[in-house]
């Protein structure tokens, strides 16, 4: 007898309730009870990758006249408004569940044959005449769905999201450098004085790191577009139709606009995540190159009035409780952490990568969470950067010239017409006496006035 607001439904274990409401049923229902570890579930592209992945499955089994089609069209139909988000709230589970996805393939395989059988006029939760594994499930496995997932999803991810917003990142820091490049500044180097730089040359370092992550990332499509599905189990593919994985690259790769193809070794697809490393490597990668260029940023404008101040970043909200007028460098500090955290799920997705035990690797759903989490906060974050922060960053052109005039680093300039150790000398003299280099070089004589006019300029040495 069920409870008041549940129904009985059976499985191979045996009777289990679930809430009568529920399109999920009795397997689903075992993992959230033996899973409630952390509420935090797979995200809602990654539910749409699953969507997919049976919507192409009906329409290929139905092609290879495995499924009929007043089934097929059902499940079709069901699986597409899983796509859309439609049963978004019914996909209940915890990411730290069975190491394989099992339990969210059943979680799937179950709501979109119960809605299938509504559809058909029977029951939510009956096992006919769409059966979850029978049906749904057809031509497929746990341990070749759930890699699939991972790869279309963070591909999505990657073309739709990322990408765009780095592209529009390494933009803004291209413009900044062409906008500062007849800004001379001081250098500096291990957080000391050095010689002159243009603050057009570091922007343009900036942008050049931004590029080269951008064709690190790109460089990862490859291995990510070769898709798992089709090797079932283990990899051999038992139980599949030997045209199946062919006509499901076909129709994910029209489904998505991208360009997928079968895994060129599904015992490599399915028994290491090697793609999903790399992917991750290169998005932490990426992380480095971000705190870096925040880090510099809130550097060069830390002040304003006591710090280095050469950059006036744009105020964006008030930045203290107790202090009036402080603003802070929020934005950049907001890059800083989204990099912390993708740098802790490389760390994590690298440990999840040595589980890859003999045909299969065991840490998938965490894999997947963390991939996708890297891929979301950074294409957000880097948009903001470059439009909240670095699209209204102005040079403090008074506070750069009083610092490069006063810099002991001009001297070194010096060194191929005076020698290493004169030149030191006239360092130290000016260091003593609060003069500048160029002022000590003058009085000493020691070349004329027009050969040290062009020797110290600051231009020249950039």
């Amino acid at each position: 007898m069920a409870e008041k607001g549940y129904r009985t439904e059976s499985d191979s274990m045996g009777k289990m309730q679930v809430p009568e409401d529920a399109y999920w049923g009795a397997q689903t229902q075992r993992a959230y009870l033996n899973f409630p570890v952390s509420g935090i579930r797979f995200s809602q592209r990654f539910i749409r990758a699953l969507g997919m992945v049976k919507l192409a499955a009906v329409q290929v089994n139905m092609q290879l006249g495995l499924l009929d089609r007043e089934r097929g069209n059902a499940i079709a139909k069901a699986a597409s408004e899983v796509t859309r988000g439609k049963f978004d709230d019914q996909f209940i589970l915890d990411i730290f569940q069975t190491g394989s996805g099992t339990s969210t393939n059943m979680n799937a395989n179950e709501v979109i044959a119960s809605r299938a059988n509504e559809l058909l006029g029977g029951k939510v939760g009956a096992r006919a005449p769409v059966h979850p594994n029978d049906h749904v499930n057809m031509g497929q496995s746990s341990n070749d769905v759930i890699p699939t997932c991972i790869h279309i999803s963070a591909l999505e991810g990657l073309k739709q999201e990322l990408l765009p917003s780095l592209k529009v990142l390494r933009s803004t820091l291209a413009g900044k450098a062409e906008e500062f490049d007849e800004v001379v500044k001081i250098g500096r180097t291990h957080m000391q004085d050095a010689t002159p730089v243009r603050m057009g040359q570091e922007f343009g370092g900036y942008a050049s790191m931004i590029e080269h992550g951008i064709g690190r990332i790109e460089n990862t499509i490859g291995n990510l577009s070769e898709l798992s599905i089709g090797g079932t189990a283990v990899g051999t593919g038992i139980n599949t139709h030997p045209e199946f994985a062919r006509g499901m690259v076909e129709k994910l790769s029209e489904m998505t606009g991208l360009s997928f193809v079968e895994a060129k070794n599904h015992f490599e697809a399915q028994g290491s995540k090697d793609a999903v490393v790399e992917t991750s490597g290169a998005l932490k990668t990426l992380a480095v190159s971000l705190m870096k260029i925040a880090n510099d940023v809130r550097f060069l404008g830390c002040g304003p009035r006591c710090g280095i101040s050469e950059l006036q970043l744009p105020a964006v909200q008030p930045g203290s409780s107790i202090m009036p007028g402080k603003v802070n460098p929020v934005i950049a500090e907001s890059v800083c952490q989204v990099a912390a955290q993708v740098i802790g799920n490389d760390a994590t997705i690298t440990i999840s990568g040595l589980m890859g035990n003999l045909e299969l690797n065991v840490m998938m759903p965490v894999m997947a969470y963390n991939l996708l989490q890297s891929i979301e906060i950074l294409s957000r974050v880097s948009r903001i950067f470059a439009e909240k922060c670095i699209a209204g960053l102005k040079a403090n052109e008074k506070r750069i010239i009083e610092f490069l005039d006063k810099s002991l680093a001009l001297c070194t300039a010096l060194s191929p017409y005076i020698g290493y150790d004169e030149a030191s000398r006239i360092a130290k003299e000016a260091f003593e006496t609060g003069k500048t280099i160029s002022q000590i070089a003058h009085e000493k004589k020691i070349l004329s006035d027009e050969e040290l006019e062009e020797i110290l300029d600051p231009r020249r040495m950039t």
